[in-house]
């Protein structure tokens, strides 16, 4: 049951994330909330999450940089 939720869950966010695509919009958050809904049942989604972390921590540190 707890499976179910979080896959329709994240299949909802999914659906948010493709609208905001095509309307501007915040995609890339429902994009990463999707990502951690799958997460919390699937391994590989898991490692999705982690690769995306890094990419988000490591681009945030480059505009830091460049901003200073």
């Amino acid at each position: 049951m707890k499976k179910t939720k979080y896959y329709l869950l994240g299949t909802l966010f999914i659906v948010l994330a493709v609208v905001f695509i095509v309307v501007p919009g915040p995609s890339i958050l429902f994009l990463l909330a999707a990502l951690v809904c799958f997460s919390m049942i699937n391994e590989n989604a898991k490692q999705y999450l982690r690769k995306a972390q890094k990419a988000f921590k490591s681009a945030s540190i480059k505009l830091d940089r460049r901003f200073k």
